[in-house]
Order: structure tokens, then C-alpha cells, then sequence
């Protein structure tokens, strides 16, 4: 499938090449295989438990790699264009931050979330936390090994480097806290992570079951991807919120606020691409203004004189 999506990929280059300088290979990986080998809500609607999810991840991250090599070696040179990829994920915050534990769950749903297949991409190899945790329950169910599959030492070094961007998709926020689920329950995407999902009551609710607006947890992830995966370009690929129930008139006023929020917050992050755009324009701008001060000063000088 990875060689077939590359040859698609191909098609879209070439047909499309000259005018689209923006490429993403793959939008919410994390969902396609989840819902489509997991749980079974979407297409092929497959319950794999525990395995067909991380089968299916394997061969995206693959693919993707495939497409951008193909890009980098054949068409970069005449298009100029960039090929990243989109992931998305909510904000994971410790339950009780004086907690061990719950800070180690948080740390361990962004890898499960975001890592699974940002560290490939950017360190080549998934997450040391997902390669243990789902290595050992593998073994206490009796597996020869383990159910998340193994990249080689070729294929690391293929898939490693493969993005000129990250495309970052968020909604919301979640309060994380540890719970163990014993292996005996049976291998599940669920169960490998260990921990539970909780929402604060006193979140702004907007009228649906979901997203609550939690802007601060925006920024956090921002900087989170930025110091673990080397500061790359990020595009904010989805944000939003879904319609109010019963809202038959036009009453965008708490989308307004929800997106409000979120761009204040994206606008405080990330702080080095804030003292780039110091750096690249500020300085040269207030340069530029003292240089037409000093001739506009000169030339009533000069005037005054004669």
C-alpha cells in the first residue's frame, strides 16, 4: 500500500505541481486508524483491538515517507514546494500536577497521541514509552512480540527527517490522571495507555458534547511540539468548534469567543519564531524609520542654512 500511495502521491505532483507549493500527505492519521481498526465507526470499519490500529499506523507512516522522498528527489528542484504532514491531538494536563504518576500519564497520552507518529517522523522511531508499555503487556498476554510493529534500522532512517512542516490539529483539552488496566482485559489502544480522560465541570460549555474551550492547553501543546520535535514550522491545520445545539438563528457569539481564545493563545507561541519576527522586521523597520528621521533632520538643516 505504501508504494501505491506513493504512486498517487506522483499523480498529484505532477498534475498539480505548478500551482499547489503546500503538500500534506496524510490529515489525522491518528483517527483513520483508530476509528477504521479499532473501534470500527469508519472505513473499513474493522475491531482489530490492539493490533490492526498500530498495523495500519505503520504502513501511513511508511507511506508518508515514501511520497516526500519521492517529492524531494523528483519534483522539488522545479515545483519549490514543502510536504509535511497533519496530526492532531488535545492538550494532555496532569490531574494533580504534585502527582508522579499523573504528570508520567500526560507525558505518555501525548506520546500515544502526537508521538505515535510525530517521533518517527522526527527522531525515527515511535516513542520509548509506547515500544514499552505495549512490549510488556504484549508479553503478559502471552505474545512471542509485540503487538506495535518494528521499524529497521533502514527504514528508521528513511522515515526520519521526512517533513518540511508539521501541520498540528487541536480542539480542547483533557485532565489526565493513572490508572492501570490489567493485561488480562485484553489487548486495546485503550488499555496500552493506562490512564483515564477527565473534563472540569467548570470549562466553558458550548451548548454540544464537544470540544470544551480550553485555550490555555492550545499554547501548551504548541510548546510541546516545538521543544520535542526540534522547533519545526507549524501550521495550525484544524481548530474550531462544532455547531450549538438548537441554535436556528445566527449565534456565532461563543465561536466568536472560542476562536478569540485560541488565537490569542497561538499568537503567545512560539517564543523563538516571536524574536525571529523581532530579528527580521522589527529591527530592520526601526533601522529604516532613524535613517528617513536623520535625512528629513538634514534637509531642514540644510534649508534652515540657506
Amino acid at each position: 500500500m505504501a508504494n501505491y500511495f506513493r504512486d498517487y502521491a506522483d499523480l498529484c505532483f505532477e498534475a498539480f505541481g505548478d500551482r499547489v507549493k503546500h503538500w500534506i500527505t496524510f490529515s489525522d492519521p491518528r483517527t483513520m486508524a483508530e476509528k477504521g481498526y479499532e473501534t470500527g465507526h469508519h472505513a473499513p470499519g474493522l475491531q482489530l483491538h490492539g493490533t490492526g490500529l498500530y498495523k495500519a499506523a505503520h504502513h501511513i507512516i511508511k507511506a508518508h515517507a515514501q511520497a516526500w522522498h519521492s517529492y524531494n528527489s523528483t519534483w522539488r528542484g522545479k515545483q519549490r514546494g514543502l510536504v509535511g504532514i497533519s496530526l492532531n491531538c488535545d492538550w494532555g494536563e496532569p490531574m494533580d500536577i504534585s502527582s508522579p504518576k499523573d504528570i508520567e500519564a500526560a507525558e505518555r497520552y501525548l506520546q500515544f497521541c502526537l508521538g505515535w507518529f510525530a517521533n518517527p517522523i522526527y527522531a525515527g522511531d515511535y516513542p520509548q514509552v509506547m515500544k514499552d508499555r505495549i512490549g510488556k503487556k504484549s508479553a503478559e498476554q502471552g505474545l512471542d512480540m509485540s503487538r506495535l510493529p518494528v521499524f529497521s534500522l533502514q527504514e528508521k532512517s528513511y522515515i526520519k527527517g521526512t517533513s518540511d512542516f508539521l501541520g498540528l490539529g487541536h480542539f480542547t483539552t483533557r485532565y489526565i490522571t493513572e490508572r492501570n488496566y490489567p493485561s488480562r482485559q485484553g489487548p486495546s489502544y485503550h488499555n496500552d495507555r493506562d490512564l483515564v480522560e477527565l473534563v472540569d465541570p467548570n470549562w466553558p460549555d458550548l451548548g454540544s458534547t464537544w470540544p470544551q474551550s480550553v485555550p490555555w492547553g492550545f499554547r501548551r501543546l504548541l510548546h510541546f511540539a516545538q521543544t520535542q520535535y526540534g522547533n519545526p514550522p507549524i501550521y495550525v491545520t484544524e481548530n474550531g468548534a462544532s455547531q450549538k445545539l438548537h441554535c436556528t438563528q445566527l449565534c456565532d457569539e461563543w465561536r466568536i469567543q472560542y476562536l478569540k481564545g485560541y488565537i490569542n493563545e497561538m499568537l503567545k507561541e512560539p517564543l523563538l519564531s516571536h524574536m525571529q519576527m523581532v530579528t527580521e522586521i522589527v529591527v530592520p523597520t526601526v533601522c529604516t524609520l532613524c535613517i528617513l528621521i536623520s535625512a528629513v533632520l538634514l534637509m531642514l538643516l540644510l534649508q534652515s542654512q540657506s
